[in-house]
């Protein structure tokens, strides 16, 4: 796959306090046979992470977006999972509601970080979204003992199936602190009860100790799941896996590479694909998580 780069789309409105920085993670609702509703995470001074939108009008990407201007999901209560972010993932529609999966953030001690996975609820896309519960749908758990996040959910046949980020390990040498986590799966029967098991979708490579923010996706009747991979020195790149049945998964490269300089001359990460008129687009970050903003590519070839 050939990727052409159309740089980006939308930028934080560092006019509101919560967009300080930041349009990560980004992913796309249609809304109509243009435009599609484009979630992300963007934070505040203080690197607290909320849940906002914009719209994207496919038929003129660098056009002036509309945008909501108060969090579609806020961070949780003191002392709750979340309190100290709040990011989504993914959206699903069951019967007249919509569900938001996202990753809950809260600091810790003897590692930087905890995060879990939760959900919340809306009548529209617009919000505001309520949570289904104070406390994450998968938290830690027999399988999960460390982190749960990046919740990714789809319904195949009867059945709706979570990929997500599981971690590891810690590991402390001097006064760093590293993590290492790679990509699960979950199945629920409702949406919000999910159970786990021990089996790990994508193995870590060579010098790699994360994978992150996984993406299921069909496409020319296999299976894509989208991820975003880091090993050694190296910041986050783009990678993929492919399935025809969602059991067997085999990695292939993404030339998606580092431009020369600019906003992706560091990092390349957390893409979603989607559809627009038979073309295919990947929504993707750039340098530092995406910091500067979302950026928009085009399959070449």
């Amino acid at each position: 796959m050939q990727w052409k780069k159309l740089g980006i789309i939308f930028t934080p409105d560092r006019n509101l306090s919560w967009q300080q920085s930041h349009v990560q993670n980004p992913f796309p609702v249609q809304l109509d046979e243009h435009i599609f509703r484009i979630f992300f995470a963007s934070r505040d001074k203080d690197n607290i992470s909320r849940s906002g939108y914009f719209d994207l009008d496919m038929q003129n990407i660098y056009a002036p977006k509309k945008y909501c201007t108060t969090p579609v999901l806020d961070i949780g209560e003191l002392g709750a999972f979340d309190d100290c972010g709040a990011m989504p993932h993914c959206i699903i529609q069951k019967e007249d509601e919509f569900i938001l999966y996202y990753t809950g953030w809260t600091k810790a001690v003897e590692v930087p970080f905890l995060f879990f996975i939760g959900a919340a609820k809306s009548k529209s896309l617009s919000g505001p979204f309520v949570r289904v519960s104070r406390a994450p749908i998968i938290g830690r758990n027999f399988f999960d003992p460390y982190l749960t996040c990046a919740p990714y959910v789809l319904k195949i046949e009867d059945k709706y199936i979570m990929y997500y980020i599981s971690g590891l390990k810690w590991e402390k040498n001097d006064q760093n602190v590293k993590h290492y986590y790679t990509i699960k799966a979950a199945e629920s029967s409702d949406a919000l009860n999910w159970i786990t098991n021990d089996k790990i979708i994508i193995e870590l490579e060579k010098e790699e100790y994360a994978l992150a923010r996984p993406v299921l996706f069909f496409d020319k009747g296999k299976y894509e799941l989208w991820f975003s991979y880091r090993g050694g020195a190296n910041t986050y790149r783009i990678g993929l896996a492919i399935s025809d049945d969602l059991k067997k998964w085999k990695r292939e490269d993404v030339d998606l590479p580092l431009s020369d300089e600019g906003w992706d001359s560091e990092m390349v990460c957390y893409a979603h694909p989607f559809f627009y008129k038979e073309k295919k687009y990947l929504l993707y970050n750039g340098n530092d998580y995406g910091a500067s903003g979302s950026g928009l590519a085009m399959l070449s070839k």
